[in-house]
């Protein structure tokens, strides 16, 4: 962990095989067409300060592709939540059918304030045919809201709605033969944050506390998952979208799900 204003961060996705509803991709990371034309399609001022590593090699698609996949065998997409660096690549899998929360597609659509209409790029899914909006109303997970049921999903693959960061934020919860995996997107930015004692970087924090919709929400939401994280019963390994240690250490373990991940270094994010 560094003190400093820069470092090396990721945009973690995992690509998941079913039994019944192929192949399921948790959130997409950029685009290739985020790499074609960045200012087209994304703020110039998150392009910059993030420092994003426009690639076509890090890209969702070209890791598909990688692993002898062809991206209309991806079926669906349940996203995190609709941030530039999450949904950026939902046109490169034309195929797919994109599950999100209600609350998260209607403040997206709102654009509102300067951060809003930076984080949210239309440009990214106007493309996209088929969609399919939730609101929280399943049975609880662990103490948490959930959507359960989700439109052509297997039962072992939920939304756990987590507001905070965006109002329609949520983490995706998959039930693995070993015990339950959590994606909490960004509910959290840093490893360190899941501790019993937690810490976490100045530039990082503060770049949470820019990019969020409700503090007290964020949070509070952190508070439980990292009650959640600490449970002697250890039920639930949780994972967020941009520290790159907890992306290794998912690579290792990877069996039928795929860590997939773009990377960029923003100057005000160190690890």
């Amino acid at each position: 962990m560094s003190p400093g204003l820069s470092a090396h961060l990721v945009c973690h996705c995992l690509l998941i095989e079913t039994d019944s509803s192929g192949l399921v991709l948790i959130d997409t990371g950029f685009g290739e067409r985020d790499v074609e034309d960045p200012y087209g399609r994304m703020s110039p001022l998150f392009v910059h300060v993030n420092r994003i590593q426009l690639e076509h090699r890090y890209t969702a698609l070209a890791q598909v592709r990688k692993l002898g996949i062809s991206p209309r065998d991806v079926r669906h997409i349940v996203l995190t939540h609709l941030d530039f660096d999450h949904a950026g690549g939902l046109e490169d899998f034309p195929e797919a059918t994109v599950h999100i929360l209600r609350a998260e597609i209607e403040e997206a659509e709102v654009r509102h304030g300067f951060i809003h209409r930076r984080r949210y790029r239309p440009e990214q899914w106007d493309g996209v045919r088929n969609w399919r909006f939730y609101d929280p109303t399943g049975e609880r997970w662990f103490g948490f809201g959930s959507v359960r049921d989700l439109d052509g999903l297997p039962p072992e693959i939920l939304m756990i709605p987590l507001p905070g960061h965006t109002m329609g934020h949520a983490g995706i919860a998959i039930d693995m033969p070993k015990g339950w995996l959590l994606n909490a997107g960004d509910a959290y930015f840093h490893r360190h944050e899941m501790d019993e004692s937690p810490s976490c970087p100045p530039g990082l924090l503060a770049y949470q506390r820019m990019m969020q919709e409700n503090g007290a929400m964020r949070r509070h939401n952190q508070d439980r998952l990292r009650d959640l994280a600490n449970d002697p019963a250890g039920e639930v390994k949780i994972f967020c979208s941009h520290d790159p240690i907890e992306l290794e250490a998912l690579q290792r373990l990877s069996h039928g799900w795929h860590p997939l991940y773009s990377e960029y270094s923003p100057q005000n994010h160190p690890r």
